[in-house]
């Protein structure tokens, strides 16, 4: 049995998390964390995900309840996401990381801490996103600079980085099989007489409202024909069981740094 701990227990995706571990048979709940303050500390976090009482209270210091779990799942926020990644480091826990938004400082941190323990980064665990990814990338080497780009994304109102991590991965993978630079390609606001499109831009376009879950889209628009690959999440289990999937196969690494993409046996990953 691997020892999970989930991070930000009481959120919507650590409810989710913790329903999933609990329905798992290989896995097992060792830990559950909030933000230091939460009224919901000392909970207990099978009730708060509603599968019953499990046993484990929610605490607020992944480092003093190390012993608790192997590898911990992560989807809070950069600051908490990147000391979070000292701490794996220093008591030799795995770690699987889906919090955006994380910056080059930040990513720094969590690549020193992938030189000692297994690191899992993925702006997006569900399955069909990362096929997704593979597709967008087999239409951008296909189409080549025939066809304009553009990448649309919708999440709920609560979502508080943008465009989505997901949207900047699929900007890079279609940048990089082009040969080009997100960097300097990409277009990400468009207001008042912006002129005809520059050659090569990749666009993107963000919607936040209501309940979303996630949608991604990445239209490929050449003369006479256009080609959209969507992928909609409708559950965050999805979510979730691409997450636990990371548990399993860090569970067979030392150290490095990987994302979905190793896990799904695609390569070109972290690593």
């Amino acid at each position: 049995m691997i020892r999970v701990a989930v991070t930000g227990a009481a959120g919507r995706m650590g409810r989710t998390l913790i329903q999933a571990i609990h329905e798992a048979d290989d896995l097992t709940l060792g830990a559950a964390f909030e933000r230091p303050g939460s009224s919901l500390l000392g909970a207990d976090a099978g009730e708060l995900a509603g599968v019953g009482r499990l046993g484990v209270a929610v605490g607020d210091d992944p480092a003093a309840a190390a012993l608790h779990f192997d590898t911990i799942i992560d989807f809070t926020i950069p600051e908490a996401t990147v000391a979070l990644a000292r701490v794996c480091a220093e008591r030799g826990k795995r770690l699987v990381i889906g919090t955006t938004g994380i910056d080059e400082a930040g990513l720094g941190h969590i690549r020193a801490a992938a030189d000692k323990v297994a690191v899992l980064m993925a702006p997006n665990m569900s399955v069909g996103v990362n096929l997704t990814f593979k597709l967008a990338e087999l239409a951008a080497r296909v189409l080549g600079d025939g066809a304009d780009v553009e990448i649309i994304e919708a999440h709920h109102r609560h979502k508080i980085d943008a465009p989505s991590g997901t949207a900047l991965r699929l900007g890079e993978v279609v940048a990089g099989a082009l040969g080009r630079s997100l960097d300097q390609d990409g277009v990400f606001a468009r207001q008042g007489r912006t002129g005809e499109r520059p050659a090569g831009a990749i666009g993107f376009a963000t919607v936040r409202a209501g309940d979303i879950v996630g949608e991604h889209t990445v239209l490929f628009a050449g003369g006479g024909e256009r080609i959209e690959i969507t992928h909609r999440a409708e559950s965050r289990m999805n979510f979730a069981q691409g997450a636990l999937r990371a548990v399993r196969f860090l569970a067979g690494q030392p150290q490095g740094l990987f994302d979905m993409q190793d896990v799904l046996g695609f390569g070109g990953g972290l690593g």
